[in-house]
């Protein structure tokens, strides 16, 4: 592969202290490269969301770097943040919290790309909303009158308004039914083909992420266990805690969902995790 895009080395987020406090995340490292989704695994708690957002400037760094195209970008100076912004992206997790209720559509596209000082935002609304698949009349209307996939859908046009290269996912279907979770995460990927944005894509569903993923890393406590290919990680996985998290996502056939349940229980009889 190229150079990475994002680099993440030995990273540490402690709340409560340098001294006296608890690491969340403990000495973690991946990298990104261009056009890659990698994915970050885990439970609730077992701090996927706190890297994003370590890396969005949003949590404290305490030990490691966070580097993008080569430039540190853990603990920079607020107007240096501002600076690289625009370059790493993120969508949040529920997309009705995450858009302001008060700002119709056009409004809510046209904030990011007027407060990077660029041009054109009112112009950018009917491509963003063309690229997530809404009508060019929805810019009128306000989120509240659409569904939460098409909310994630306007979470992702207003992520994709000043091109980034690097955008963050955050849960972003895990608020959503199964069949929009589908059509959602097909968006994704026909996005990133088109652009070449890298996703680094948090979920605590390891099915999820199994067809959207190029790599995927396992957080078990603030540390990555394991980590591969998508292909490696979900068919051969090496670590226990991986096995149960693959173990506990849904499929959607009713056969292979109670094959795989015998499979489990005849492992636990045997004594394995």
């Amino acid at each position: 592969m190229s150079t990475p895009i994002l680099r993440v080395e030995d990273l540490v987020v402690r709340f409560g202290g340098r001294s006296g406090g608890k690491d969340v995340i403990d000495h973690v490292s991946f990298d990104i490269f261009p056009g890659e989704t990698l994915s970050l695994v885990g439970e609730s708690g077992s701090g996927k969301t706190t890297i994003g957002r370590a890396i969005l400037g949003l949590a404290p760094v305490t030990g490691g770097t966070i580097t993008f195209r080569n430039q540190t970008i853990s603990n920079i100076p607020r107007s240096a943040r501002r600076k690289i912004a625009r370059d790493i992206q993120v969508v949040f997790q529920d997309p009705y919290s995450s858009l302001n209720p008060a700002m119709t559509v056009e409004d809510i596209l046209v904030e990011p790309i007027a407060a990077a000082g660029a041009s054109g935002g009112r112009q950018r609304v009917r491509q963003l909303l063309d690229a997530v698949g809404l009508p060019s009349d929805a810019g009128t209307r306000y989120a509240r009158e659409f569904s939460g996939g098409q909310r994630q859908r306007i979470a992702i046009a207003r992520a994709l308004a000043l091109e980034p290269s690097v955008i963050i996912c955050d849960e972003p279907t895990s608020a959503l039914d199964v069949t929009t979770q589908a059509t959602v995460l097909m968006l994704l990927k026909d996005i990133q083909e088109r652009t070449g944005v890298a996703y680094l894509f948090i979920s605590h569903d390891l099915g999820v992420v199994h067809e959207m993923s190029d790599r995927i890393a396992v957080l078990l406590r603030g540390q990555i266990i394991e980590i591969g290919t998508a292909h490696d990680v979900t068919t051969a996985p090496r670590h226990a805690y991986t096995r149960r998290l693959q173990m506990a996502a849904p499929i959607a056939d009713p056969v292979r969902q109670r094959e795989r349940r015998e499979r489990r229980l005849a492992a636990l009889s045997a004594g394995e995790a």
